[in-house]
């Protein structure tokens, strides 16, 4: 590459050689018209090759994955959620050389972005970035029960969303089969009870006194203080559900924040001033044995059946380059953040305070599968949403015992 930008010579790729590029429509829009926009016809121009750019829904990336393996054929670049890159680490090519190329230049990749993406030998996924989750909350309205802050304990928590609740003003959270909000509610909550799904070893230990009391929580706190719609919810339902006034806080990425950022005028509160200058961001509250973040990471798998493995990784090296990926990551305003150290002291942080929690958002995950490996096991279980199936079988009725007896089995079919 360094011998490509000294010559201003494209590489010499096969003419009419395409990149087929997969990846999720962005909560960001502005970053997906700059990609199409910009950044990808200076790609076509500098690599000499051409992009094909195709974006869908992000429920639908695993799916369109499975087909592709099945069929040894597809996009030859494909986006992926949190540590599922495991479940393909057959099908994929190491990118181990572009990532620790990368985590040289830029102060090092976060423990978090290396434990989603290798087993220690292999990167099956480029780290591209991480999508820091955060309680987007009305401020005024917290006042208004007696809370100047975000409510630093779950215990806390609970009593300013039952007051909010009986104002007509519920919490909201979904709790679903989606990729991003409802794992990143749950598992932080069963990690802050002590609750975890293996030991280091890979015994399954989700039935614990921890996990249960973390489940009995969870029941009478949906039930006491949120919007209970959140059950049939996807990853834009509380997207709508706040900007419509019609929750009080929930667990999101910056999204909210920026789209009303975005449309200042579209977005007012009952009083008729700008909802941007009503809401704040916090990180989860504490439980009995700590406080814990799950933040949504977002890579790139280079597929194996791919006839154009060259050509795939240069556009995956030009992108990552610093100065293309800063075009990215400014368009972002801090909805993600990188999955290196370097960008946390970047001139964006300075421009808003409200998006201060997301810098380190790299820092704080836990990755799933603690207390073992974030690996191909654990990529099931979260794929399958067996953590957040078990808190929803107890809302919808089942006892606590019986929701984690259920997990139970279903973790040591994946791990036995």
């Amino acid at each position: 590459m360094a011998g490509i930008l000294a010559t201003g010579r494209a590489p010499a790729f096969a003419e009419g050689t395409t990149i087929h590029w997969l990846r999720w429509n962005d909560f960001v829009p502005a970053s997906d018209q700059l990609l199409r926009k910009e950044l990808i016809p200076a790609a076509e121009k500098e690599l000499g090759i051409k992009i094909n750019l195709e974006t869908v829904n992000g429920n639908d990336l695993q799916p369109r994955v499975t087909a592709s393996v099945q069929s040894g054929s597809g996009p030859d670049l494909i986006m992926i959620f949190n540590n599922q890159s495991a479940l393909y680490a057959e099908s994929v090519v190491d990118v181990s050389d572009l990532a620790e190329e990368v985590s040289n230049r830029e102060g090092g990749l976060y423990k978090y972005s290396r434990a989603v993406t290798s087993d220690g030998k292999k990167f099956n996924a480029m780290p591209w970035t991480i999508v820091g989750a955060m309680n987007a909350y009305r401020k005024s309205w917290f006042e208004e029960v007696g809370y100047t802050k975000f409510p630093e304990t779950w215990d806390a928590y609970y009593d300013a969303g039952k007051k909010l609740k009986a104002k007509g003003r519920p919490l909201g959270q979904a709790v679903s089969h989606s990729f991003g909000d409802p794992p990143t509610f749950v598992y932080p909550l069963l990690w802050s009870y002590g609750g975890k799904e293996v030991e280091a070893d890979g015994t399954v230990a989700i039935n614990s006194k921890n996990t249960i009391d973390s489940v009995k929580f969870m029941t009478s706190f949906y039930k006491d203080t949120c919007d209970e719609g959140g059950l049939a919810w996807d990853d834009t339902s509380n997207n709508r559900a706040f900007l419509s006034q019609t929750i009080a806080s929930t667990l999101n990425g910056a999204s909210i924040y920026i789209e009303s950022l975005r449309n200042p005028d579209k977005y007012t509160t009952e009083k008729g001033v700008p909802l941007k200058t009503d809401i704040l961001h916090a990180p989860l509250p504490k439980g009995p044995q700590g406080q814990f973040g799950l933040h949504t990471f977002f890579s790139h798998m280079l597929m194996n059946y791919s006839p154009n493995q060259k050509a795939a990784k240069d556009l995956l090296r030009w992108i990552h380059t610093p100065a293309n990926y800063e075009k990215w990551f400014i368009s972002q305003k801090g909805f993600a953040t990188p999955p290196t150290a370097k960008w946390e002291s970047h001139e964006l942080w300075l421009a808003d305070p409200v998006m201060d929690p997301f810098k380190v958002a790299g820092k704080l995950g836990q990755a799933p599968g603690y207390a073992g490996p974030a690996g191909k096991k654990a990529a099931e279980a979260l794929t399958k949403y067996v953590i957040v199936d078990m808190y929803a079988k107890a809302i919808q009725g089942m006892t606590a015992e019986e929701a984690v007896k259920w997990a139970e089995g279903e973790l040591k079919k994946i791990y036995t």
